[in-house]
């Protein structure tokens, strides 16, 4: 099998991929890196500025902030969209708690992604309502 066969085998078990056609996760997997990452990798750290779009392939990531752990995420979460969406720092730290495979965009790939693919745009939206109303959960939303 050819690695971008491989990759896209690999893309078309991502539930926020969930839907496209193959053409379309052809196009996604020459937009994106997939990258193995080592448990203990900071992936982001609360207050930096980022500019990467992470799914997790494989493997689990902490993810923390203001040094209390918020949550624990597994294959087919995907972290980073907050910083993207509204170029501010990045909200929590997230960190590698085992070996683990990722699909990684850069700011300008992941604008590509929501542009292209109105689907997955709602899908991010959606959770980043979800995890903003649990994250200050005495605010009006």
């Amino acid at each position: 099998m050819r690695a971008m066969d491989q990759k896209v085998e690999l893309l078309s078990k991502v539930p926020l991929l969930a839907g496209l056609s193959r053409k379309d996760l052809e196009q996604v997997a020459q937009i994106s890196d997939e990258v193995d990452l080592p448990a203990g990798r900071v992936l982001m750290k609360q207050g930096s500025y980022g500019s990467e779009f992470f799914v997790i392939i494989d493997g689990s990531v902490r993810v923390e902030r203001d040094g209390q752990v918020l949550r624990e995420m597994g294959p087919g979460d995907f972290l980073g969209e907050l910083a993207l969406l509204g170029n501010i720092a990045r909200t929590a730290t997230a960190t590698c708690v085992d070996d683990g495979r990722f699909l990684v965009l850069g700011h300008r790939e992941f604008n590509s992604l929501l542009t292209e693919y109105p689907n997955i745009q709602t899908t991010v939206l959606h959770a980043v309502a979800q995890r903003m109303a649990r994250l200050e959960p005495d605010q009006p939303h």
